[in-house]
């Protein structure tokens, strides 16, 4: 699956360095964390850093590389091939250093973005909680302010790095502001006292990346520490849209990269193993997945490539919402589609750990869940489209007109009155 023809020299040249990084990834490393041996590989990070490919959207005065949101994508599709866990801690600088670069002070992006994209400093997102769920503001933390330090009080789950991480990002509310939209605050919480993982999840796949539920017990968190420092108080609700981006942008990018892992092996499978004489690739049965699954992934990639492009455009919040949404849906959904494919493929030898297409559908089960579930980019997505549709002045030619029976408005019953529009 060749996309070469796409790229400009740039582009190119990145996706080698990324292969070459993908590939210097030790086996043994992938292994130990589908056992459970390595609970956070620190090390995986710090080679990331020390090659220069974290944190690429990112201006080059914090240690970034400058680029637009369509390279990044398709150094995720490469981190994808490696599975959900190291594609994750990836792309958890990625997405908490969205957050220091679009919100935080000069200050804040030196002392933990630096660090961050050297691959120095482990991160990680607080933001679900037992009984939020996708309701982001069901949220129950609580920051007290004394002077100017707060007190952090409550539990975040499922956070991917939490057993690791030297910074977590964690959303919560400031105490003294009713409407809770308006109390929502972004604070980075530094390792420390009043911090506990209380708990490090048995996983069904996406394991080795210490997915965990962190506990904070009046964690003091300096004012320098709020995300945008004094100005940042209350602006919790505007990082969290903010964050949606990168959150379901690196999922959407990183699932091309698991179903095009999957797709390959098991196209390599059907090209030397026979059935009849000949081999099974020749069989409709088995080419025909093949051919879908070429045109899930292609489709996807391009869906990302578009999306990306409108970010960087600056388009209206709704439609990039809208889009993002679409995105993390189509792609998660494909590849669980791939996968599926290719482990069918491949028959009951798919169902071993022969081959690593096993773990690769434990893996991508999670990337339909995680960052908001697809029923929920299904949500969104028809609101932000309804929004944008009905406020817009009908434009172009009048599809509806174009019916024998148009005019007879009589027909046009559209509530229980009986009256039309």
């Amino acid at each position: 699956m060749s996309t070469q023809a796409l790229f400009d020299e740039q582009t190119l040249s990145l996706r080698a360095r990324m292969q070459d990084f993908v590939a210097s990834i030790p086996r043994q490393l992938l292994l130990d964390m589908d056992a459970n041996k390595v609970s956070y590989p620190k090390e995986y990070l710090q080679e990331a850093g020390r090659r220069g490919v974290l944190g690429l959207r990112f201006a080059p005065r914090w240690g970034g590389s400058g680029l637009p949101w369509t390279s990044e994508l398709v150094a995720l599709e490469e981190v994808g091939v490696l599975g959900t866990s190291l594609a994750c801690l990836y792309s958890l600088v990625s997405i908490v250093g969205e957050a220091i670069h679009v919100f935080g002070t000069d200050e804040q992006k030196e002392r933990f973005l630096i660090p961050m994209l050297r691959g120095e400093l482990g991160v990680a997102e607080a933001l679900t909680e037992p009984h939020g769920g996708s309701d982001f503001f069901a949220a129950t933390t609580r920051a007290r302010r004394q002077g100017d330090t707060f007190y952090l009080s409550g539990q975040k789950r499922f956070v991917v790095g939490a057993e690791g991480a030297d910074l977590i990002l964690v959303y919560g509310k400031v105490d003294g502001i009713e409407d809770p939209k308006r109390a929502m605050t972004a604070f980075l919480v530094e390792r420390g006292p009043g911090v506990e993982v209380q708990h490090v999840y048995g996983l069904m796949g996406t394991r080795g990346g210490g997915t965990g539920r962190l506990v904070f017990r009046e964690a003091k968190v300096p004012l320098e520490n709020v995300l945008g420092g004094e100005a940042g108080i209350g602006r919790g609700t505007e990082v969290f849209h903010q964050m949606m981006i990168p959150e379901r942008m690196t999922s959407a990018g990183g699932a091309v990269g698991m179903g095009r892992a999957a797709i390959e092996i098991a196209a390599r499978y059907a090209d030397k193993r026979y059935a009849f004489g000949e081999p099974i690739r020749r069989f409709e049965a088995v080419s025909f997945k093949v051919a879908e699954s070429l045109t899930l992934l292609d489709a996807a990639r391009a869906l990302n490539h578009a999306v990306g492009v409108t970010i960087e455009s600056r388009a209206s919040a709704g439609k990039v919402r809208r889009l993002v949404s679409e995105a993390k849906k189509f792609s998660t959904e494909a590849a669980w589609t791939v996968v599926n494919h290719a482990m069918q493929i491949l028959g009951g030898i798919g169902y071993t750990d022969i081959y690593p297409i096993e773990r690769l559908l434990r893996d991508v089960r999670l990337i339909t869940i995680w960052t908001g579930t697809n029923e929920i980019m299904d949500l969104v997505i028809q609101h932000e489209f309804y929004r944008e549709f009905l406020a817009e002045k009908p434009h172009g030619r009048n599809v509806e007109a174009d019916a024998l029976g148009a005019d007879f408005s009589a027909e046009k019953v559209y509530n229980v009155e009986g009256e039309t529009v």
